[in-house]
Order: C-alpha cells, then structure tokens, then sequence
C-alpha cells in the first residue's frame, strides 16, 4: 500500500515511525484516556496526535512502552495495532469499558478476556469465521495476576464483540431483531461475561501479525 504520509517514514494514520513505541502498547479506545494512561509513566512523550490515534511514550520499571488509542470498533482498532506492530510493538493489551452480560458482572469488575464472540466483521476479512478468537495465555495470566495482586474482582472467559452499539442496547428498533436478540440470548446462555467492540479483531489481527 502506498503510504500517502508527509513523512513516509511514519504510518498513514497514526504518524509513528519506528523506533518511537515500546513492544508493550496498552490500546484504550478513548484519546482522551492516553493521557491519563500516561500519568503513569516515567517520562512520556506525546509522540503523534493524528484522527482518532493519540500515542505515548515512556518507561515503566525501566522498560519502554507506549500507550495508543484506537477509536471505537474493530476497523479502527485493527488499523492501530497493525502499524504498530510495523513500527516495533509485539504485545498489547487492550483497556475500556464493556457492559456485563452475566448477574456477577458488577459495575467497576474487571473482564479479562480469554476469547472473543467474532460477531462483528473486521476480524472475517483476516480469518475464516470458523477460527476462533483468543487471547495470548501469558498476557492473560499476568493480567489474572495482576488484578489478584491489586485485590480487584475479576472474572475471566469470554465476550461477545459486535460492531453496532445501538444493536445492542436497542435491538428492538433494528429490523434484525430478531437475530440480534435471539444471539444475545445464546450468548448469555453460553456463558458470556460482557459486550464489547473492539477485542475480536484484535485477537485474530495478533494472531495474524506473530
């Protein structure tokens, strides 16, 4: 693809060149969360500010990270973490808010999830809908650690990733009703934790990206 950037060494949306992001990249949705994020870090630095993606970059315990933004949904999400991994990160870890599907998933509980519902569409243009969505075992394990460590209550399995916030909340409205209600029922019955956006394109862009 031909990069239409000013700066050619940098990537078309999210204008990083390598060399400028960790190999540990933390994706909130919001660009609004990267600074807080990056609150947490020793010395960061605003590295670009393009669209939807805001990127910094600092340490943390002595090792470079970044934190990067992805807009709301899979296409955009995909976008990220595709020219990130260009620019040098390996490992992500995707934070935001999703909404519990299960009566023990309270409000302020944290979600790790170990796998992801592929009921959205970027992730079918990158693996067949047979191949399922899962997350890195070591990045879940130590996230599972880490919230145990924190004392925060936690819940692992998996969630459901649609593309339409409104099909969601209000399903009645869209002439598809009654497919979106039907699966969310199965979805609850199957033992889904929350609803989300973003994290079956990741996983299945990840998994194509090693």
């Amino acid at each position: 693809m031909k990069n239409y950037s000013e700066d050619a060494s940098r990537q078309y949306h999210i204008q990083v060149a390598k060399g400028e992001v960790g190999r540990y990249v933390i994706l909130p949705g919001d660009p609004k969360r990267c600074a807080k994020i990056a609150q947490y870090f020793d010395d960061p630095v605003l590295i670009a500010d393009n669209r939807e993606f805001v990127t910094y970059t600092g340490t943390l315990d002595g090792v470079k990270v970044s934190v990067t933004s992805t807009g709301i949904g899979g296409p955009s999400a995909s976008i990220a973490m595709e020219e990130l991994w260009r620019c040098g990160a390996d490992t992500f870890v995707r934070i935001g808010t999703c909404g519990g599907m299960q009566p023990e998933v309270k409000s302020g509980d944290v979600v790790i999830a170990t796998g992801a519902v592929r009921m959205e569409g970027t992730s079918r243009e990158y693996a067949p809908i047979e191949y399922p969505a899962v997350a890195n075992l070591d990045v879940i394990n130590a996230l599972v650690g880490s919230a145990k460590e924190k004392g925060f209550p936690c819940h692992t399995g998996v969630v459901q990733c649609k593309d339409a916030f409104y099909g969601q909340h209000e399903p009645e409205a869209m002439p598809v009703s009654y497919e979106l209600i039907n699966k969310w029922e199965a979805w609850k019955k199957m033992g889904c934790l929350a609803s989300e956006m973003e994290s079956a394109a990741l996983f299945i862009v990840a998994g194509n990206s090693v």
